[in-house]
């Protein structure tokens, strides 16, 4: 390490917890209240050998992101994800019986995945996204590969509460897509460029 000081660099800002966009099965951005980011756990077996132990990479697993809402009158968040539901192939008991055969209908992966559309976590740089400058515009992308919904918490009543109802969605996924078709974030990691990539100069 040099003795640069990353804050001593005007040019230079961190990523903001509030800077960020959620796309999400059409759903109007205005109405997301926070989301957590994709993460991942890597598996590993262990080999034996005497009193040692020997770690070997195993599977990677993506985790489920969470999605909190507010729930709105008009759109109806509520009635959206209800019927986001029906379209994924949920038949209720009382019509599983319907005279032309669609009550033997099941929820499937292809209807939900095709209804829900795309899971996009956007970061937004300090000028949004019409900045033009190497850390205004979209500064992280996240992409969810095929997301499923796999839990819904339509928030609790009490008469002693003024506070908003929320939602909360739980998404599994295949896999998660960082920045594809982004060459410029590649340029910009450590393991390309290492530590002591920035310099005074840039000051």
């Amino acid at each position: 390490m040099g003795n640069y000081n990353f804050w001593d660099n005007r040019k230079l800002e961190p990523k903001r917890k509030f800077r960020w966009l959620v796309t999400f099965a059409n759903m109007p951005q205005f109405i997301a209240k926070s989301v957590t980011k994709p993460s991942f756990s890597i598996g590993k077996s262990v080999h034996q050998y005497l009193q040692h132990n020997f770690n070997f990479p195993g599977r990677v697993t993506w985790n489920p992101v969470t999605i909190q809402i507010v729930d709105p009158v008009d759109p109806d968040a509520t009635q959206s994800l209800y019927d986001l539901l029906l379209a994924s192939g949920y038949v209720l008991p009382t019509d599983v019986q319907a005279a032309n055969g669609a009550g033997h209908r099941t929820i499937n992966k292809e209807d939900m995945v095709n209804k829900i559309s795309d899971v996009r976590i956007e970061t937004l740089g300090s000028q949004g996204k019409i900045g033009d400058g190497p850390l205004d515009g979209i500064t992280e992308t996240w992409v969810l590969n095929n997301p499923i919904i796999t839990s819904v918490n339509f928030d609790t009543l009490a008469y002693d509460s003024d506070e908003l109802l929320n939602i909360s969605m739980e998404i599994s996924y295949d896999w998660a897509t960082l920045n594809p078709q982004n060459e410029e974030n590649r340029e910009r990691t450590w393991l390309q460029n290492g530590p002591d990539r920035a310099t005074p100069n840039d000051v």
